[in-house]
């Protein structure tokens, strides 16, 4: 038996619906945690080092909050302490990836759809997902450790300075957003988009979660235009749309520090360096279009 699977089956052990449960189990995919289907019940198992930036309490009550919204799986175990989570398998949903979200008709509008429901739900989760606090939160984690910052990242932090202005100055009612949109994060029915994973969630902008997932599924305009009018009931305002982009550019800058973490942790899963490099590098080239300038005015002005 590999070690992932002994740590699964000692897991198990500790969870009633899963205990008794002799057939196979499936390692599924994960870019941090360890993820394995046993039956018709997901198993996750945090990954090494992840205690450092996730509060696994908070998001033991966002995962149960967002089961009850109708956009995540049933939660059917956790522990706060440890993180061991088990919930119900999607059956017959595809995990989602930026080339199924080109290749699935409608499913940007079905994911927009879910982030509807979630950020109308009326959910109240715990933790608050606040940009700037958790970029200087995870510098002060990297300060312990023995990697480099992108040149000129700290310079970037100080343009955005400007951003976090336009953002104040009409600020959105928060609302419970999942915060770390990736692709794989959704899984996808035809009919309905189920989202998993509340590690990052948390009350904030609801206008995150939508530019997030555009980066995360490098949607072109007409994918960004179909989740936006799923989303709002038709077309964006000038405003709403501005703060989709902003966001697009700050994920970025937040993103790369997570992946230096990553780095630092010997995280295997791929490369970080070049993924933390290849976000500041998109973040920077989108913060120095004339579009962007235009979007943070849009924003100013409200």
């Amino acid at each position: 038996m590999s070690d992932d699977l002994a740590l699964a089956r000692k897991a198990m052990a500790d969870i009633p619906s899963l205990k008794d449960f002799d057939g196979k189990i499936e390692r599924l995919g994960g870019m941090t945690n360890l993820v394995f289907r046993a039956g018709d019940i997901c198993l996750r198992i945090p990954g090494k080092g992840t205690e450092e930036y996730i509060n696994r309490a908070n998001e033991a009550v966002a995962a149960s909050e967002a089961a009850k919204a109708g956009v995540s799986p049933e939660v059917l175990h956790v522990d706060a302490a440890t993180g061991v989570m088990a919930s119900r398998f999607v059956a017959g949903a595809e995990t989602m990836s930026p080339e199924k979200f080109k290749l699935r008709a409608g499913s940007p509008a079905r994911a927009g759809e879910a982030f509807r429901k979630l950020h109308s739900s009326g959910a109240v989760f715990p933790f608050r997902f606040e940009l700037f606090a958790m970029i200087d939160d995870y510098l002060k984690v990297l300060s312990t450790k023995d990697v480099a910052l992108p040149p000129g990242y700290h310079d970037v932090v100080r343009e955005s300075e400007a951003v976090r202005t336009a953002l104040a100055a009409h600020k959105l009612p928060l609302a419970a957003c999942h915060c770390d949109p990736l692709c794989e994060n959704f899984l996808d029915t035809g009919e309905r988009m189920w989202i998993v994973d509340w590690e990052y969630s948390g009350m904030n902008d609801p206008l995150w979660d939508l530019g997030d997932l555009s980066v995360e599924g490098r949607f072109d305009a007409a994918q960004e235009e179909e989740m936006m009018r799923a989303y709002f009931g038709g077309e964006a305002k000038p405003a709403e749309r501005g703060r989709i982009v902003i966001y697009k550019a700050m994920c970025d800058l937040l993103w790369t520090l997570w992946g230096l973490i990553q780095l630092a942790n010997n995280n295997p899963v791929e490369d970080f360096r070049a993924y933390a490099d290849g976000r500041f590098a998109r973040c920077k080239a989108l913060m120095e279009t004339p579009e962007f300038s235009r979007h943070l005015a849009a924003v100013r002005k409200g």
